[in-house]
């Protein structure tokens, strides 16, 4: 059957002979730092493939349909409207001649997933505000938060200008948006404008620079690949697998959501007239084998004169730390995944193997795509765990202190692998409630599980192994960051226990007349300390 989608390729039902002979003969664009792995073009049965994984993603709810994409369309309007409003009355009060003040411009840039196209139902759009030169950052903070403030339609508005890129976060007519603010050294900003032009850069401030390398990266990525239609299934296609098996965050030492699209462009570049079926496949080929700490390039570094500090290991020896780089396109070259440790590295291309074998089977008809989206059982997959929590007394300062314990887990992982005993500690991204027990001795409790591996020492009936330096150390860094940034609050605690297999169920129970026997598990504060076994 013709595909439903508009963005499959028109062609699905399978290349016309004469159209697949002349692609063999066409001389193509050269896509990369490498020549292609292959140039072969797509057979019937690749269409058919195809079609069958669109089939096997669309319960997940990862394609929007057009209704929600006009709903979208029409937001972004609307608020790309209110910029050019409130960015000329900001001219009038600043005393530009009211004809320049009419037209400076100003306008709204979308980047990340929605910009990318692989967006999914309800998620959020990433956006930029480019304003001219008389527009302060604070201007933005002040006087165009007051204005979203009294939009009828804008809800849940708040602004975190602390963060590492400052951020508005706000609800406009049912779409989360995440508005950062860039002020470029013109007078005007026209709807024509292109950030891909490095001297936009010149002279600006590092925030700036920050918010517009967002847009600078998704739009390279775009024009880094051989078809973007098959980019864009294959992308869904990762991203969905990603979610299912537990390694898509990147405060968690995993990739998100620009790093899994770099990889994916990677693919499409060596395999430039595949179909998304196969693409999925050769992905995890190129990444299960990849011989990392190599680096994943979509294209040579450009220099310039602009003197960004951009990602070296030559240079700069911190680089040269990084386990699993993946270096953004656009000027200043980054590595977007410097959260990677050695065991979220491994737990990732364990994964990439496994996902290899299932689709091999898929393309050889002994499963079909299902198969591939099977969320990964992680309390079945470790004899052991370390259970993580965060609790605070009321639920404002419980929110602040998740955000907080959340993104040091790393830290915590980092500690663990460095221990001589322990191979892998993998953290689980999503966090759980207390169970009523915990809650009732300590207000509202989150939950992280990590699962361990401790390597196999021969020759020893048993080994004692003391995590009480590791988790004080976490510990300590947590609470040392809170008091700097002046969050911790009363009541605000993080706890530690490791947990056999099972045991783990004591920590899911919801009924209060099942308390969790401490005799099986001790939430242990200030050590944990285990015999293994030989």
């Amino acid at each position: 059957p013709a595909p439903s989608f508009p963005f499959l390729l028109p062609s699905l039902r399978g290349f016309p002979p004469r159209y697949t002979s002349r692609l063999q003969n066409q001389p193509q664009r050269h896509y990369g730092v490498t020549s292609p792995i292959s140039l072969a073009p797509p057979k019937d049965i690749d269409c058919v493939q195809t079609q069958k994984l669109v089939e096997a993603m669309r319960p997940f709810g990862v394609f929007e349909d057009e209704e929600e994409q006009n709903h979208r369309l029409v937001v972004l309007s609307k608020l790309n409207s209110l910029v050019k409003e409130w960015i000329s009355e900001l001219g009038e009060s600043k005393n530009l001649p009211p004809s320049a003040a009419a037209n400076v411009g100003g306008k709204i840039f979308t980047f990340g997933s929605y910009k990318l196209g692989v967006h999914t139902k309800g998620a959020d759009i990433d956006a930029v505000c480019v304003a001219p030169r008389h527009v302060e950052r604070s201007d933005f903070f002040q006087s165009f938060f007051e204005k979203l403030k009294h939009q009828e339609k804008i809800k849940n508005l708040r602004a975190v200008e602390d963060a590492y890129v400052p951020v508005v976060k706000f609800e406009f007519d049912g779409i989360e948006i995440d508005l950062v603010f860039a002020r470029l050294s013109l007078q005007t900003v026209s709807d024509n404008l292109d950030l891909g032009d490095d001297s936009r850069l010149r002279s600006l401030d590092i925030r700036c620079i920050r918010s517009l390398n967002g847009c600078r990266v998704t739009d390279e990525i775009l024009h880094l690949v051989p078809n973007k239609e098959n980019f864009r299934l294959t992308l869904r296609a990762i991203k969905l697998w990603a979610k299912r098996r537990g390694i898509y965050s990147n405060i968690l030492g995993f990739l998100g959501g620009v790093s899994w699209a770099m990889l994916v462009a990677r693919t499409c570049q060596l395999y430039p007239n595949a179909l998304a079926s196969t693409l999925v496949n050769k992905f995890f080929l190129v990444f299960s084998k990849w011989e990392w700490p190599n680096p994943v390039l979509l294209k040579q570094p450009e220099e310039s004169n602009l003197n960004l500090p951009v990602w070296d290991p030559r240079v700069n020896p911190s680089d040269r730390y990084h386990v699993m780089p993946i270096i953004t396109p656009a000027y200043p070259q980054q590595n977007s995944t410097y959260n990677v440790s050695t065991s979220t590295r491994a737990v990732m291309v364990e994964e990439f193997k496994h996902g290899l074998a299932v689709t091999n089977e898929i393309l050889q008809g002994k499963s079909d795509w299902s198969k591939l989206f099977e969320p990964l059982n992680f309390f079945q997959k470790y004899k052991h765990y370390i259970v993580l929590t965060a609790s605070a007394s009321t639920e404002e300062h419980h929110l602040e202190w998740v955000g907080l314990v959340e993104s040091k887990i790393r830290v915590l992982v980092g500690n663990l692998e460095r221990n001589e005993f322990i191979t892998i500690a993998h953290v689980k991204p999503q966090s759980f409630p207390g169970n009523q027990e915990l809650c009732k001795q300590s207000g509202y409790v989150s939950m992280w599980f990590l699962g361990i591996v401790f390597r196999k020492v021969e020759n020893a009936e048993s080994v004692n192994i003391d995590l009480t330096y590791v988790i004080q150390s976490f510990t300590d860094t947590v609470y040392r960051q809170a008091n700097n940034l002046n969050v911790l609050k009363e009541g605000m605690k993080i706890e530690a226990a490791h947990v056999k297999r099972k045991h783990l169920h004591y920590f899911f129970l919801s009924d209060s007349s099942s308390p969790v026997p401490t005799n099986s598990i001790r939430i242990i504060k200030k050590s944990i300390k285990l015999t293994l076994n030989g």
